[in-house]
């Protein structure tokens, strides 16, 4: 066990060595000091405890995701019966208690009617979404199922959460935590942000874009006083534009929603010199724009962006070539804001933020300061006692201990994961663990030569049945730490994840590498009799 031959040597030093090099400009910037430009500069990422920022829980509502999906189905179903050869005529829609229910015009539609809306009942999972029922023989009734609810909520959350993190992204920050909890929540967590109120603007924006056609038969006075006639809905104009304080009446159906953006970019208007939004359709997207703006040329056409107006201008000409301009009172920053909203995609529900905690970098310096000062104060009286206990093994566990702490920040590093303040207790562990593995060789080796073994002899015991033992628990611990990763969440992961990486190093360099200087003494000292 004592062998080792110069390529292995080779292989050993040169590995802690180039983990330890990886741990050189995390260490720089903790100490202040400016790493050079020119050479790779890899960083553990400081996590909400230590760098500051903030900290939002989002909450959905499930009638949101009911409301939407029956909104979806009615205007699927009027697609389906004006598709329908002959034409399937029906009346009196209604959307009252969660369900949709119409009138068939014709009584022996019924089969052809059922026959055709089936298909659109089933989702895309074998679930059942909805329940067809027929009532007084002409009345079609459409309920959603629990099941078909609950999956609905589901996709809309995780598609919520990407939806989420491609906005942060956007935003350059580094690191953030995005994670699910539990049936309708969102946890975002944004390390180092200076502006929470722009977070929680743009996390808050479901960024619903419709154009929709303005019903001109509504009446001015009942449009203000919020009453729309059949077949119509009434929104407000946005703050901030020449209409606040006023209504209009837009189609309820047969508009364009935004869901076939593909890009949405920040601008000025040459003509106006105001900001602008400049968006562009899909293929499928820009043939229905082009022809809702070709058929009703002349007339005006609402841009609604979350429930709210932003400007209702007349169609002059059709709109082809799939891209169209949106305007209103933007800012630069508004209009920036809103193109990254539009070009990470609408939230498929909205989203209410229900907790929110700003972390001051202040607050963050001083859990660094007091986490190194324990860890320093800890590492200086282990070194102290494994020097004055093992005397020149305990020098070779001394710098084992180093290289471990080195080869653990490296690899952190390298692998860009985030340390958070119980992250530093998970160091503060691994050192434990490093010296505990020392101390088993140390005490072995030391009841080895009470027995009588000659010096190379209890070495080589020493390392093998102490390693054993040692093998085992860190293996235990490795569990534990796989465990706490896998159902854990945000500090409690940052812990597993220092925990997890401690335990190879601290293996690699409390067994293998002492193992290999002391090998080297041996072989060069040649000694008689060793005090430990």
């Amino acid at each position: 066990m004592l062998e080792f031959p110069l390529w292995k040597k080779i292989w050993l030093w040169g590995l802690t060595l180039a983990a330890s090099l990886l741990a050189l400009p995390s260490l720089f910037n903790v100490a202040g000091l400016d790493w050079p430009a020119s050479l790779p500069n890899p960083q553990v990422n400081l996590g909400l405890d230590l760098a500051g920022g903030s900290h939002l829980l989002l909450e959905a509502r499930a009638d949101d995701v009911r409301a939407q999906r029956l909104q979806n189905m009615e205007e699927n179903v009027r697609q389906l019966m004006r598709n329908a050869t002959p034409r399937i005529r029906i009346g009196d829609v209604s959307t009252g208690d969660g369900r949709l229910s119409f009138m068939l015009e014709n009584a022996a539609d019924i089969d052809r009617a059922r026959g055709m809306i089936e298909p659109a009942m089933q989702g895309a999972s074998t679930t059942r979404e909805w329940e067809l029922a027929v009532v007084d023989g002409q009345r079609m009734v459409l309920t959603q199922t629990d099941a078909g609810v609950d999956q609905a909520i589901d996709d809309a959350m995780d598609s919520a959460t990407e939806v989420v993190r491609r906005r942060i992204d956007e935003l350059g920050t580094r690191e953030p935590t995005i994670i699910r909890q539990g049936d309708t929540r969102i946890v975002v967590q944004v390390p180092g942000l200076e502006d929470p109120d722009a977070l929680k603007s743009l996390l808050g924006q479901t960024a619903q874009l419709e154009f929709k056609l303005v019903d001109l038969n509504a009446l001015p006075e009942n449009v203000q006083a919020g009453i729309a006639p059949a077949g119509s809905e009434v929104f407000p104009y946005a703050a901030g534009s020449p209409q606040e304080g006023q209504f209009e009446a837009v189609r309820r159906l047969g508009g364009i929603r935004g869901d076939s953006l593909t890009g949405a970019q920040a601008g000025v208007d040459p003509t106006s010199n105001q900001n602008v939004v400049n968006i562009t359709f899909d293929a499928q997207g820009g043939a229905k724009f082009a022809k809702l703006t070709t058929e009703n040329v002349g007339k005006p056409f609402a841009i609604i962006l979350d429930g709210q107006v932003l400007s209702a201008p007349n169609i002059n000409e059709p709109i082809i070539g799939g891209r169209a301009q949106i305007s209103g009172s933007f800012t630069a920053e508004s209009a920036n804001s809103l193109a990254i909203a539009l070009r990470s995609g609408a939230l498929p529900v909205p989203l209410a933020v229900v907790e929110e905690r700003t972390v001051g970098p202040d607050l963050g310096a001083d859990s660094i300061r007091e986490g190194l000062l324990a860890m320093t104060i800890g590492s200086l009286a282990v070194i102290a006692l494994m020097v004055a206990s093992y005397g020149r093994f305990g020098v070779y566990a001394t710098i084992a201990l180093v290289c471990n702490v080195l080869m653990l920040l490296g690899i952190m590093a390298l692998g860009n994961f985030t340390l958070t303040l119980p992250g530093i207790a998970g160091f503060v562990i691994t050192i434990g663990a490093a010296v505990d593995a020392n101390v088993l060789i140390n005490e072995r080796i030391r009841e080895e030569r009470l027995r009588g073994r000659k010096v190379i002899a209890a070495v080589e015991t020493g390392y093998k049945e102490a390693g054993r033992a040692i093998y085992d628990a860190n293996f235990t611990n490795f569990i534990a730490g796989i465990m706490l990763f896998a159902f854990g969440s945000g500090p409690v992961k940052g812990f597993a994840v220092v925990l997890v990486i401690g335990l190879f190093t601290s293996v690699f360099t409390g067994v293998t590498l002492t193992r290999l200087m002391v090998a080297g003494w041996l072989r060069k000292a040649r000694p008689t009799d060793i005090t430990i």
